[in-house]
């Protein structure tokens, strides 16, 4: 775990440093939407709004109900301090960084904050990754919900350069964050990455008394 949380680190410094050149560039053009068929930005368009605060907030409020219901208070607890706690992270680097949207394309949805990282990718990777973990146990159902989360957070980050509000560097550094913030305030929590199933314990055999 802490090589991949360094490895987060380090993919969200390189795109930092790096963003806004050639590749970034030539990226961008390739994903924007532009001239292609309508139906292309209608799509991005709805998967943008599955990565928006409008979803987001309450499906973790629903979530952390659910929890409640449950009585796992202490799930409840660290699901709103993922998505709450990230989405509040997310904005500090944005004005930190201070990085403007790309502007060679038109915005074909409208932006008012920073660019840089991008927190559709960001807050849905941390909040649809989060339910998956701590609502579902055992597999394959666990594994079902982690591998659709990571899916539609890749998707919901790629709509971000169809739509050209976007430079890749932002969409990746909002992945790496997503999943390191995630997967840190999990581990800090002890909660299991596995398969969600209580390990058995190893319990001495019972003795015998003498006769």
């Amino acid at each position: 775990m802490p090589a991949v949380l360094f490895a987060l680190v380090v993919a969200w410094t390189v795109m930092l440093l790096f963003g806004g050149m050639d590749l970034d560039r030539g990226l961008l053009a390739f994903f924007y939407a532009g001239d292609r068929p309508p139906e292309l930005t209608v799509a991005a368009r709805i998967l943008t709004e599955l990565g928006g605060y409008r979803v987001l907030i309450p499906l973790a409020i629903a979530g952390a109900i659910l929890l409640l219901v449950r009585r796992r208070y202490r799930s409840a607890a660290l699901l709103l301090a993922i998505t709450l706690g990230g989405r509040v992270l997310v904005e500090l680097q944005k004005m930190q960084t201070a990085r403007l949207r790309p502007v060679a394309h038109e915005h074909l949805v409208e932006v008012q904050t920073l660019s840089f990282p991008s927190g559709h990718a960001a807050n849905s990777t941390m909040v649809y990754l989060s339910l998956a973990l701590l609502l579902t146990t055992g597999y394959p159902r666990r594994a079902i919900a982690v591998w659709s989360a990571v899916w539609l957070a890749i998707l919901i980050g790629a709509s971000r350069l169809v739509l050209g509000v976007h430079w890749p560097s932002d969409v990746i550094a909002g992945w790496a964050f997503g999943l390191f913030w995630t997967l840190l305030l999990l581990r800090l929590a002890g909660h299991d990455l596995g398969d969600g199933t209580p390990r058995a314990t190893n319990v001495p055999p019972a003795q015998t008394a003498p006769s």
